[in-house]
C-alpha cells in the first residue's frame, strides 16, 4: 500500500487468486482496481482495499460456487516485489523533490509518520502541499511552513511534536518559533 503511494502509481487493486506453489504466482480469479490520488494516504487505502477485498471475496465465492470462475494466468510482464518498509525509511530527506516528500508523507500516514528533526526534536508532517517555491533543500522559506526541497518546496500543513497531538501549522507556530531562513535536518546525517 505505502510502496504504491510513494511510486507516484495513480491506482492499485485487489485480486482474488487461486494458490499455488510460488508466492503470489497462481492463477486469478477476479480482480478491481481503485484510484490511488493527490489525497490518498496509507491509512485511507488500506480502508478502501480492506472493503474492495471483503467485497470481492464474497463475489468469488458466489462466482465459484455457481461454476462461473474462469482462472487467468497472471502476467509476468511488470511483476516487482514490494520491499518491508522499514521505519528508518520514514525521516524525510529535503533534498528529494516536493513531490516525493508529500508521496512520502501520504504514503506513512497514519504508521510509521514521515518526520524531519529539529533542535533534537522528532517531529511528524501529517499533511504537507507541494507548492511553486524554491531554494536550499530543508530552508524554511516563509513564515509559514514552507520549506524548500531538492525541487519545488512543501508547505507543511498538519503536524505533531513527540507526545503531543496533532495541530495545524497556525497552532504549532504559536508555540515554536521556526521563521524564515531556519534550516531543518536534510536526513542525510544519522
Amino acid at each position: 500500500i505505502q510502496r504504491a503511494i510513494m511510486a507516484g502509481e495513480t491506482e492499485t487493486g485487489v485480486t482474488i487468486m487461486q494458490m499455488d506453489k510460488g508466492l503470489d504466482t497462481g492463477p486469478m480469479l477476479i480482480s478491481e482496481q481503485i484510484a490511488i490520488t493527490g489525497e490518498t494516504t496509507g491509512g485511507s487505502l488500506h480502508d478502501a482495499l480492506s472493503e474492495l477485498g471483503a467485497r470481492l471475496i464474497v463475489d468469488a465465492l458466489d462466482q465459484l460456487v455457481a461454476g462461473n470462475l474462469t482462472p487467468h494466468p497472471q502476467p509476468e510482464a511488470g511483476v516487482t516485489y514490494a520491499a518491508k518498509i522499514e521505519k528508518s525509511e520514514a525521516r524525510i530527506d529535503w533534498t528529494k523533490s516536493a513531490g516525493e516528500i508529500d508521496r512520502l508523507i501520504r504514503a506513512f500516514s497514519p504508521w510509521p509518520g514521515a518526520w524531519f528533526a529539529i533542535n533534537g526534536e522528532r517531529i511528524k508532517i501529517l499533511v504537507g502541499e507541494v507548492v511553486e517555491r524554491n531554494g536550499s533543500a530543508g530552508e524554511v522559506l516563509e513564515d509559514d511552513l514552507t520549506v524548500a526541497c531538492g525541487d519545488g518546496a512543501l508547505r507543511i500543513n498538519r503536524l505533531q511534536r513527540a507526545g503531543k497531538s496533532p495541530m495545524d501549522r497556525q497552532e504549532f507556530l504559536r508555540g515554536y518559533d521556526l521563521p524564515k531562513g531556519t534550516r531543518l535536518d536534510t536526513g542525510l546525517d544519522p
